[in-house]
């Protein structure tokens, strides 16, 4: 018979960021509590699949048929920013300082992992430009060769369509030393420099 604690670690460990050690702690964590907490949890991963799904119009992961940002009447529609994962939506919001839509591509081009543009899901971000909804996009993907390559794509495909396709700003973070950085970022920083 299979041990239930071990099988527990092992999906956990799954996760993204979870290392056996932080799974066998959660797992013992679980067993410590009420069972009515381990019920709850459990029937909330069942039914995690059937209760999300992704907003109509940005494919953020929403419960509705529209996420709350795009049901905010203060947003402004003329502006999208265009993100890789629901995550990074979650992280701009933190930020509170954008107050567009947004576009969640849930993938990058990875073309040595088989992912290439057809992946990427932009015929109805093409749409809304061509619509003339927006005047600016602005994209958002991560700071890696393949968020690299996503944007620049995506600018292809945007600019000829008479919309503005600009790209977030890089450099270093605040608090971070110049020694630490690598030569991409320090290049970044200086090309982004501003007035004082």
């Amino acid at each position: 018979m299979a041990n239930p604690i071990a099988e527990l670690v092992g999906l956990l460990s799954r996760l993204p960021g979870i290392g056996e050690r932080t799974a066998a702690r959660l797992a013992y964590h679980v067993l410590d509590q009420p069972r009515d907490y381990a019920e709850a949890l459990g029937r909330s991963l069942v039914e995690l699949h059937a209760r999300v799904r992704r907003c109509q119009r940005c494919a953020n992961y929403t419960a509705e048929n529209l996420c709350e940002v795009c049901l905010d009447p203060r947003r402004d529609d003329g502006l999208v920013c265009v993100v890789a994962r629901p995550p990074d939506v979650a992280a701009l919001e933190r930020g509170q300082s954008f107050r567009g839509r947004y576009y969640v591509l849930h993938a990058l081009l990875a073309p040595l992992d088989g992912v290439g543009p057809e992946a990427l899901p932009l015929a109805p971000l093409i749409e809304r430009v061509k619509g003339g909804e927006l005047r600016e996009v602005i994209v958002a993907t991560p700071l890696s060769v393949e968020g690299e390559a996503t944007a620049l794509f995506l600018a292809q495909q945007l600019r000829p369509l008479g919309v503005r396709c600009t790209r977030i700003a890089s450099g270093l973070p605040h608090g971070g030393e110049l020694e630490f950085s690598d030569q991409i970022t320090l290049a970044r920083a200086m090309d982004g420099r501003q007035e004082l």
